[in-house]
């Protein structure tokens, strides 16, 4: 087949060779766990069931999952192995099943949801870096209970210089807009968990306030200071980003104050901040295989 699955479009056939997103035919992964370290409906009390898929469609300078989004670590899972881990994981009691980056696997995660969701009976939250095609999205309808994709930037210079992808905006705005048509607004049940719908996370970079801050106002303005958002203060240099001037230091808490004081004045309730001294690597999971 050749790969249409991503905006990239690389054409590539996967089964002879990687595509630009430097996947190959079938599935690989890295990491399958219990993990504590989303957004509070999203792990609750007893963590989601977490699932790192290998290999990113983006090119982020300062990913804090590189090892396995650039370098591709991980191995091959069948879609038989992916079921199991998955029961696997709810089975040890995880409030959400959670699909970290997925993308590039977005036809074979499908075709195993198709066959399990009713007997999965827990919620399966869909981790993206937002960047997606809108046709691939509508694989996954009924099948995906809560979309979380992340809304990286709002302008094509940024997109460029830091992803990779100049598109990135108009795509990823695209992307979010089917998502909120498949599931809605967030609904959590009477314990704070999610139970279906829509969150938007941003990670805020170092220098980069007036681009949150446009990020927040096209949340607001297309799809409504309603919408549940997570604004991540857990950047830190990694991978190459201290190549880049401005991304070779942390976000400064004035910076983060900042954007979540123009996130309440936009009228934003529903959603996450995270507290001082939240930018360390203990939110980048150790890639050891383990689960798989």
């Amino acid at each position: 087949m050749n790969c249409l699955l991503c905006p990239r479009e690389c054409g590539v056939d996967r089964s002879k060779k990687a595509g630009r997103c430097g996947a190959p035919a079938g599935m690989k992964a890295a990491l399958a766990l219990p993990f504590f370290f989303e957004e509070p409906p999203i792990s609750g009390t007893r963590g989601c069931g977490a699932v790192f898929f290998s290999h990113c469609n983006l090119s982020c300078v300062f990913c804090q999952n590189h090892e396995i989004s650039a370098g591709g670590f991980g191995r091959g899972i069948a879609p038989s192995e992916l079921a199991e881990i998955l029961f696997r994981l709810k089975d040890a009691g995880v409030h959400t099943i959670n699909l970290v980056s997925p993308t590039p696997y977005t036809d074979l995660v499908a075709g195993v949801l198709r066959d399990i969701k009713e007997g999965l009976g827990i919620p399966v939250v869909w981790n993206s870096n937002g960047y997606e095609k809108e046709e691939t999205l509508a694989m996954l309808e009924g099948l995906v209970d809560v979309y979380l994709p992340d809304l990286k930037y709002v302008t094509k210079k940024a997109a460029r210089l830091y992803s990779g992808a100049p598109d990135y905006p108009t795509v990823a705005a695209a992307a979010i807009g089917e998502m909120r048509r498949q599931v809605g607004d967030l609904v959590t049940d009477d314990t704070g968990v999610a139970l279906r719908g829509l969150m938007v996370r941003h990670l805020v970079l170092p220098g980069m306030v007036r681009e949150t801050k446009r990020v927040l106002s096209w949340i607001a303005e297309h799809l409504g200071a309603q919408t549940s958002i997570s604004l991540m203060s857990q950047y830190y240099p990694t991978h190459r980003a201290k190549l880049f001037a401005g991304l070779d230091r942390p976000v400064l808490r004035e910076e983060y104050n900042e954007v979540c004081e123009y996130a309440i004045s936009l009228g934003f309730e529903n959603g996450w901040f995270q507290e001082e001294g939240a930018p360390d690597a203990e939110f980048t999971p150790r890639f050891d295989l383990r689960g798989l």
